[in-house]
């Protein structure tokens, strides 16, 4: 009696089945030339971004390290005056005013955003996580420009009441503006790393008796605090190169700010307020390159330790 190829095994149907087509071979190759191509263009990509981001970094820094062709390095970054018409350089007082705003925004924006990313994650209902999570994605997505006109128009004049000063910008106004625009992003990625902690965690503090408030303080912040730490750095980077919101509230006076109603400036808000006015040969203009690329270099070692901390959270998982 004969045997039909569907009453054999798997492993003996090979046999009889019939050898690939022209059909079929020609998806395959017609596959197979996609995937090349598509390796080939994602190859090309990644080259070509590493060469515009090279090319920004050559031209920049180039132009930065002109500076100290004609002032030292001991006057740019140590002294505090800074009159570019009496050819005085000094950027001190700017360097400390930009640390100082992004460690004032930070102290104001990440208490907040943390607990909100708990109660989010932790403790509100599944409705309003519905709620919160896209209203806050839609705060990221609002141009900087947006908080600096409410700055200007709303808080400033707040800040003036309150205070009883006669102007309100400088580091406060600033740094309010910036906590306010930083919030939703260390909220939201702290959000994600605290949802990503694993259930066992939770359940193991339960079950040691713990209560709900400590499980979230001593188990689940602890487990995400990389992702924690990411939002935080994530939201200093902005704060950092934050421009058009800082321009319109911190007054503009290249200065120290001996007080948080002093006008004053930041390395981004010098650079936009004055780059437009110098001459390219100048020492000037190799000074303001110079604070762009101090920007530059902050930006890329916080980066970098963000990959860190990613690299060593995984290695550890």
């Amino acid at each position: 009696m004969s045997t039909s190829p569907q009453q054999l095994a798997p492993d003996d149907r090979a046999i009889f089945a019939k050898p690939p087509g022209k059909e079929r071979f020609s998806r395959y190759m017609r596959a197979r030339m996609a995937n090349r191509l598509f390796r080939y263009y994602f190859l090309f990509s990644i080259l070509a971004l590493c060469f515009v981001l090279g090319l920004v970094i050559f031209f920049i820094g180039k132009t930065a390290l002109l500076t100290f062709s004609n002032i030292s390095f001991k006057d740019f970054f140590f002294s505090f005056n800074w009159t570019p018409e009496e050819d005085h350089f000094g950027a001190a007082g700017i360097i400390v005013n930009t640390l100082t705003l992004t460690a004032l925004t930070l102290l104001m924006a990440v208490p907040v955003a943390v607990g909100l990313a708990v109660l989010i994650a932790e403790i509100a209902p599944k409705w309003l996580k519905n709620v919160m999570r896209p209203v806050l994605d839609l705060l990221v997505g609002i141009p900087s420009i947006v908080y600096g006109y409410l700055g200007l128009t709303v808080l400033i004049p707040f800040l003036r009441r309150l205070s009883g000063e006669n102007l309100g910008d400088g580091l406060l106004a600033a740094a309010l503006v910036l906590a306010l625009m930083v919030l939703p992003t260390i909220c939201r990625i702290s959000d994600e790393a605290i949802s990503m902690v694993p259930k066992k965690y939770r359940e193991a503090g339960y079950a040691l008796g713990s209560t709900r408030l400590q499980v979230m303080m001593r188990v689940v912040i602890p487990a995400a605090g990389r992702g924690i730490v990411a939002a935080i750095i994530m939201g200093m980077t902005r704060a950092i190169g934050e421009t058009m919101a800082v321009v319109m509230v911190i007054g503009n006076t290249a200065q120290l700010a001996k007080s948080l109603f002093t006008p004053a400036s930041v390395l981004t808000s010098n650079i936009v307020m004055q780059i437009s006015n110098v001459e390219f040969d100048s020492t000037w203009n190799y000074a303001l390159h110079m604070m762009a690329f101090l920007l530059l270099v902050i930006s890329f070692i916080l980066i970098l330790f963000i990959r860190y901390l990613g690299r060593k959270g995984s290695d550890k998982a």
